[in-house]
């Protein structure tokens, strides 16, 4: 459920010019990024070049995009990251990046934080803020949390059948909600209270 949403935020920004991929592997993003550089901390995962987000291993000014997809949540300091992807891009280079909001527990125990759209405007507050969005609305994003549990669990098969039925059903009902507001007096609306993911476009 979260696959099409992270697809279609890196195919809108897709280009052939020097990018740095962070947290990518194998061919994550190629599609997108022909002319990308993999970075990764995991061995495993066959980057281009294992190295620590924290402490990037290029030059002032490197690149002209990073992408930085679903892996800030998995960083011990997010604001250090921010800076190096800040200090590697080029002047009027841009940041793509997604990450988790409302979602369980994944890759532990390196699993660290999660982020409102609030709080990506925080770390991107040197930036430019070209867009940001959100992954899925209410019902989707409890479809989500469900789906986690089909996959992270060893439910019984009958349980997990109905679960699986509610996974369906449950993104048809946001088509049910006129409105949503971001505090419990509803004075303040929003375009989503609840999303499974979030992702900003920035320019430095």
């Amino acid at each position: 459920l979260t696959r099409p949403f992270i697809n279609t935020v890196l195919k809108k920004y897709s280009t052939n010019v020097a990018t740095l991929d962070i947290g990518a592997s194998g061919d994550d993003h190629r599609e997108f990024f022909p002319n990308r550089t993999t970075l990764d901390v995991d061995v495993s995962k066959n980057p281009d070049i294992v190295g620590d987000a924290h402490n990037l291993p290029f030059e002032n000014e490197s690149f002209e995009v990073v992408v930085c997809s679903e892996m800030l949540e998995h960083a011990e300091n997010p604001q250090k990251v921010i800076a190096e992807i800040a200090r590697v891009l080029k002047p009027g280079g841009l940041a793509v990046l997604t990450t988790r909001f409302a979602f369980p527990v994944h890759d532990a125990p390196a699993d660290y934080w999660r982020f409102t759209p609030y709080g990506l405007r925080k770390l991107f507050s040197e930036f430019e803020i070209i867009e940001e969005a959100a992954d899925g609305r209410p019902f989707h994003t409890i479809a989500v949390q469900l789906q986690r549990i089909l996959f992270q669990t060893d439910l019984n098969k009958v349980i997990k059948g109905i679960l699986y039925l509610a996974v369906i059903i449950l993104p048809y009902l946001d088509k049910l909600i006129p409105h949503q507001y971001g505090n419990i007096g509803r004075t303040i609306e929003v375009d989503t209270m609840l999303s499974s993911g979030v992702s900003i476009a920035a320019r430095k």
